[in-house]
């Protein structure tokens, strides 16, 4: 086991600020990179590259913290472990924050339901209806947009249910070809 005590604090102004820095860093990264790939790699799911940016990030913050570190090594490498851990659940967090990015599609191709065809069909079968004779405006009216039975439509009428039967036929019939005038299928 390497032991080093190598920190800020013990560096006099007239020491080399640099190697006294990269020492203690390859000193952590010697003794701590292993266990500490390993326990990273489980928890970012074995994603090589960010388990080497969380150990990266882990060493850089120990580098940044040295003056307040505990070199006992048990201390240390919980230390590395924990500050590793929250690195990694800070990234999930920061992924899970934005929206997955999808590419843009032309706009030709995104449907929006806008109710307009609804709309003129709407008013074409409205004008059809209007070319229908009174009586057989009604039986359509009784029956289909009433919602009422042959027998119904024809108490409210007031006409045997034969007839109401016969201005139904005769109504569709006349209907379906006022639509086809106006360029609806039927």
């Amino acid at each position: 086991m390497v032991r080093y005590r190598i920190t800020r604090r013990d560096r006099s102004p007239a020491t080399n600020p640099v190697s006294g820095d990269s020492a203690l860093v390859k000193a952590l990264y010697q003794e701590h990179r292993g266990a500490l790939f390993g326990h990273v790699l489980r928890l970012t799911g074995g994603d090589q590259q960010w388990a080497e940016d969380v150990v990266q990030e882990t060493l850089f913050r120990a580098w940044r913290n040295a003056d307040k570190l505990d070199d006992a090594p048990g201390l240390l490498r919980a230390w590395l472990f924990t500050v590793a851990r929250r690195i990694v659940i800070d990234g999930r967090r920061s992924r899970g924050a934005r929206p997955t990015e999808v590419e843009p599609g032309p706009l030709e191709l995104v449907s929006v339901p806008d109710g307009t065809d609804r709309a003129l069909s709407a008013m074409v079968v409205a004008e059809a209806l209007r070319s229908l004779s009174p009586e057989h405006r009604e039986a359509i009216l009784q029956t289909y947009l009433k919602d009422r039975s042959v027998t119904e439509a024809a108490q409210v009428l007031g006409v045997p249910p034969g007839t109401v039967k016969s201005r139904v036929y005769y109504a569709l019939r006349a209907l379906r070809r006022a639509l086809q005038e106006r360029g609806m299928t039927t």
